[in-house]
């Protein structure tokens, strides 16, 4: 484990106080929980970025599906003639 300093607002450190001793936790422990959340939350929003793009370059590409098809195979979802989901035929 390393060891890294931070400058806190005044109020952030008084909050941060706070949320350890009800937490009966020590204010490492807060902030280590806090950051971890950030950076995963960060991670997820960065993979959802790359899959955007790649969406985008694939419509841009033709391969996309007509809304009428999609229409048809939600209805379907629930019977006995359910679809199997349309694809781009590309």
């Amino acid at each position: 484990m390393s060891v890294t300093t931070v400058r806190l607002q005044a109020e952030v450190e008084h909050q941060l106080e706070a949320i350890a001793s009800r937490l009966h936790r020590s204010k490492g422990w807060v902030i280590n929980q806090a950051l971890s959340e950030y950076i995963d939350k960060q991670n997820l929003q960065q993979e959802r970025w790359k899959q955007t793009l790649a969406a985008m370059e694939s419509a841009a590409q033709g391969k996309v599906v007509d809304a009428s098809e999609v229409h048809n195979w939600l209805s379907s979802w629930g019977t006995e003639k359910e679809q199997d989901a349309p694809g781009s035929g590309k």
